[in-house]
This record gives C-alpha cells, structure tokens and sequence, in this order.
C-alpha cells in the first residue's frame, strides 16, 4: 500500500558512499533532523544522477516531499520525492559547531549497547547519536578492488533521459571500521563498518595526492584526531536486510573543549567516566 506523500524540511547529517543499485543505477543513504526533532532517513537518494539544484550538501536544510517507504519496517525510513527537494540555509561549524550542536545533541543516546537493547525489544529506533566512551583504532582493511560484473551493469544501466555523472563510480577497494567501547557498564566493545561519504572521499582524494602516504594522511583525521582532539560522536544506523545490524552511516567530530548540550527528555544522558548502571537499564 502506498503512504499519502508528506512535506517535510529535514537538516541533513549522513551520506554515505555510493553504492550499484538494485533498481536504479547508484544510491546513497541518507538521513538528517527534521524540524520537529526526528530522526528521518531518505532512501534512495541517486545524488550523483541528480540535477545541480537538488545536490544537497551535509548540514543544509532542505524542503521535500516523500512518503513513508513501502516494504521497509524501520520507521524513519521515507522515499524522498527527488524533483520536490528545495535547498534552503547552511549551518556552518562556526564557534566549534555551536548551531550544529543545537540540532543534533538534543537526539543523542547513552550509548550504542542501550540503542541495540531498545531496537532488539521494541523495534525502534534505527538511526541514533552517540558518543563512545573510547575509540581503540581506526581498521582499515582490502577490499575487492572492482565492482563486480553484475554493479557494473547496475551501474551502466542509465534512464535514457536521466543525467548521467562525468564518470563512473569508483570502487574503494577498502572497509573503514571503527573499534569502540560504550559507556556501558557491560559493554564488551563493538567493531562497526563506516560507509560515511567523508571518509570515502579522502580515500579518493588522498591517494592520488599523497599516493603511498594517503593512509598515515588519513589516520591522522580520522583516527588520531577523532581520538585525540575531537569530541566525535558516531551517527548509526541498522540494515534494511539486517535489522539487528549495526553501521556508522556519519561522525560528528567538533573539537574537545565547549561541553556538550544536555539531552532532551526521554533521551539518555551521557556519562564520561565508566559506564552508568542506571542510564543503561
């Protein structure tokens, strides 16, 4: 059954990384902050085949019509109508991301353990905010190099009069993972995949500038300075296919110094040192 379509004006936080498409040609997850405090996620997003004026970028309002997804149980999930996006004002990272913090920390979670406990006994919610209590490591590790031969015809196969991008998608013939620990009492450590669009990006853009440097370039971002300097948050979100799977689909990476925003109520609050029994149950 069809879902009646609803405007909506969403902050966008996530993109990930390009993938072949099952119907269409290639798509990203996408997801933001509606103006009501929601999460929302916007699937499929065909960013690259999109007109100029619809290429939204992270951390811009947006207007848009869509409807809540047929044949997706997770409840944030919704089919953007992709000619109705109208792209309104940026929020910038001026003042060590103040108006940002403003938007998204009212969404933040005690922990990745308390988000899986939540979703596995109620179905809700799969996307959330959280801060680990540790980053071990950055893993970064091969991949197949290629697409194969069935995401290339995927990828090959354009709408006769869609626009079509300047070049085909690239492979990132490696994973990004991230090692963590909770701030959970019980937390035994998590390794989640990170697909966010940043980090594939400097892979592409630092391996043809730094060549065999690109990987000490990109450790020094993404794991020494979201370790060391950052108070980096990980947007998560779980899979279509596997409900019970969690992803990093986003960082939120303002520097160590200004003191988070409180929770709103009904959200966890989080705790620095060791993990809090109480939050956790």
């Amino acid at each position: 059954m069809s879902h009646p379509p609803e405007g909506k004006r969403v902050l966008i936080t996530v993109r990930t990384y390009p993938t072949p498409a099952r119907k269409g040609v290639e798509v990203s997850c996408t997801a933001g902050v509606t103006d009501q405090g929601a999460w929302i996620r916007l699937f499929p997003v065909p960013y690259r085949l999109m007109d100029p004026d619809k290429r939204f970028k992270k951390y811009q309002w947006i207007e848009l019509s869509a409807r809540r997804a047929t044949g997706d149980p997770r409840p944030e999930s919704y089919t953007p109508d992709i000619d109705s996006i109208r792209i309104k004002q940026g929020i910038s990272t001026k003042d060590n991301w103040a108006e940002r913090k403003q938007s998204v920390l009212p969404l933040v979670s005690h922990c990745l353990c308390c988000l899986e406990r939540q979703r596995n006994e109620t179905g809700v919610p799969t996307l959330g905010l959280f801060k680990p209590n540790e980053i071990k490591r950055l893993v970064v590790e091969p991949d197949e190099p290629r697409w194969t031969s069935a995401q290339l015809a995927r990828l090959r196969q354009y709408p006769l009069f869609a626009a079509t991008p300047s070049r085909e998608l690239e492979k990132i013939p490696f994973k990004f993972k991230y090692e963590f620990h909770c701030d959970h009492w019980d937390c035994a450590g998590h390794s989640l995949s990170c697909t966010d669009w940043e980090i594939c990006q400097s892979y592409r853009s630092w391996s043809r500038k730094y060549r065999d440097d690109w990987e000490g370039k990109l450790r020094e971002k993404y794991e020494h300075e979201m370790i060391e300097l950052n108070e980096t948050h990980f947007y998560v979100g779980t899979l279509r296919g596997h409900p019970a799977a969690w992803i990093i689909v986003g960082l939120f990476y303002p520097r160590v110094g200004a003191r988070p925003q409180e929770p709103r109520d009904g959200a966890q609050a989080h705790v620095r040192e060791g993990g809090d029994r109480e939050a956790c149950r």
